[in-house]
């Protein structure tokens, strides 16, 4: 039996930006085999959507509870849902301001 695909809606806080934060989140969602995307903020934080069975959305949390070396992760607000968006991979979104 598959597992249930669920979807989590997250917004992470910190030194989050310009440390590679959405590279280490895209290679992390690829290698758990989850969909979705992530993207920066204009407040400076980071929205991340992932789905996926709830094993590897767990882990990926954890993820981005650690993030990566340099970042400084001070809050991640997380939201867990049955909402589905269908997306095939996950991805690099374009940023909420401009200069990315």
């Amino acid at each position: 039996m598959t597992p249930a695909r669920l979807r989590l809606q997250a917004a992470i806080s910190g030194r989050v930006q310009g440390v590679g934060f959405r590279w280490f989140a895209r290679e992390r969602a690829r290698e758990l085999g989850l969909a979705g995307w992530v993207r920066n903020r204009a407040d400076g934080s980071l929205e991340v959507v992932a789905e996926g069975p709830a094993e590897a959305l767990d882990a990926f949390e954890s993820a981005l509870r650690e993030g990566p070396p340099g970042s400084i992760v001070r809050a991640v607000e997380a939201l867990r849902s049955a909402e589905l968006a269908g997306d095939a991979a996950f991805v690099i979104r374009g940023s909420e301001h401009p200069g990315d």
